[in-house]
């Protein structure tokens, strides 16, 4: 027999499923996880399966075997867990092709998500570039911003304007016009590009500052000679703070941009799919983008995937260029698989009443964090769509707050000074009381 051990250093290749101890073991040895030290500080809970909205742990922890998933796996899974219709779309993909290139050669599973996509979205965008990620999606439309002013004889428009409090994503671009200063790339600010910050938007969906709205035309109109686009996170800002501001403000930018010759950028990978309570937030504000970033729901959180549109204009201002092509290409662009998962997991949304399932979730928020109000600590209490956030005074003790939900029964994720939660569509209004009971005591206990 073969000694297998150089390529198997861990031994592990033909045994059955590891024991949850020495799982955990090889996890402590081996995998660095988001956001922390290597090697952790703290064990990780043990998934071994879910379904519907919930997560089955190997074992037991705080007294619960089985967690309500409060977080839909980072806002993507809107369906759920193991959902027949998005197993099918995967199963019968999977036998055709699971992957090809997609230089030189298309299929129709890509073809017809770029379709839908088209179709669903605001007018006019009409292209599709199909990324890895949304962290790649947002890369991508940063470079086509910029390849489009280059092509038209204009390179010295190269910086981006955004807002303070947000977030889009971990690679280089998107790191650059996250929060300078209260984001997570702080270590990177002398080496990222140097773009331009408005202050944060007020927050509140409903309340409008019109001397707000001057500070961003005003920047716009100051610096247009030198932006290329302006970027931000329509009506909800993800991970800088999940953070609510008026629609107005995308419509000020949207006016401003038209009138000074800017492009304007939406990232909707957290906010697409529904999650506001519009198909896109940019609904809330009754317009479009030049460039739109998707990602997250677009699978339904099956696989990864995101997806960048833009404009004719766009489109064909890139290719009248020096370089006629956008020069980017991931190996995986367009996978069949996820293409096909992404087409069912559109369909299945747009085939109900997600606009009622995210308003009854919304509902359900509403009454059951309304008593964190009165919690010691508690600064804010917010919901818009099927999102519920929680702001206190203070950081959150993470493990003290994780802690506490595990023993409602519910998994979440705090950060920073936020308890907050975005379920999947299909959670019952049992279990948004059971969430909300767990982010009670999260917001009590952290």
């Amino acid at each position: 027999m073969p000694d297998t051990r150089a390529a198997d250093p861990s031994g592990l290749s033909g045994r059955a499923a590891l024991a949850p101890e020495e799982l955990l073991a090889l996890d402590r040895a081996h995998v660095w996880h988001p956001y922390g030290p290597m090697p952790g500080r703290t064990d990780p809970l043990v998934v071994e399966s879910a379904s519907g909205v919930r997560l089955r742990l190997a074992e037991p922890a705080h007294g619960q075997r089985e967690l309500v998933d409060g977080m839909a796996s980072w806002w993507s899974a809107v369906h759920g867990y193991n959902h027949p219709v998005l197993n099918e779309a995967a199963h019968a993909q999977l036998a055709r092709m699971s992957h090809v290139m997609f230089g030189g050669l298309t299929h129709e599973p890509a073809v017809r998500l770029a379709a839908r996509l088209v179709e669903i979205t605001p007018e006019p965008l009409r292209h599709v570039f199909l990324a890895d990620s949304g962290s790649v999606a947002v890369e991508v439309a940063v470079k086509m911003c910029l390849q489009y002013w280059r092509s038209l004889g204009r390179p010295a428009k190269r910086r981006l304007l955004t807002w303070r409090g947000g977030y889009h994503g971990d690679t280089w671009q998107p790191m650059s016009v996250c929060d300078p200063e209260g984001g997570m790339h702080g270590l990177w600010s002398g080496l990222l590009p140097r773009q331009l910050f408005a202050d944060a938007p007020p927050d509140g969906f409903e309340p409008y500052s019109e001397t707000y709205a001057d500070q961003l035309r005003g920047l716009v109109a100051r610096h247009a000679d030198e932006l290329a686009a302006v970027i931000v996170e329509p009506v909800v800002q993800g991970a800088g703070g999940m953070r609510f501001h008026s629609p107005a403000y995308v419509r000020v930018l949207r006016e401003a941009c038209d009138e000074y010759g800017v492009l304007l950028i939406l990232d909707e990978i957290a906010t697409g799919f529904g999650r506001t309570g519009e198909l896109f937030a940019a609904e809330h504000a009754g317009i479009s983008p030049d460039v739109m970033c998707v990602g997250k729901a677009l699978t339904g959180g099956y696989l990864t995937m995101g997806a960048t549109l833009c404009t004719s204009e766009v489109a064909d201002g890139i290719s009248r260029g020096e370089v006629p092509v956008l020069a980017h290409g991931p190996t995986f662009m367009g996978n069949p698989l996820a293409s096909a998962v992404a087409c069912a997991s559109i369909d299945l949304l747009l085939g109900q009443d997600w606009r009622g399932e995210v308003q009854r979730i919304g509902a359900g928020l509403r009454d059951g964090l309304a008593e964190t109000t009165s919690l010691p600590g508690v600064k804010d209490v917010r919901v818009l769509g099927a999102i519920g956030v929680v702001q206190l005074d203070r950081e959150v003790d993470m493990a003290a707050a994780t802690r506490a939900a595990v023993r409602e029964g519910v998994w979440l994720r705090p950060f920073r000074d936020l308890v907050y939660t975005m379920p999947p569509y299909v959670t019952d209004d049992a279990d948004v009381a059971r969430i909300c009971r767990a982010v009670t005591a999260a917001a009590r206990e952290g």
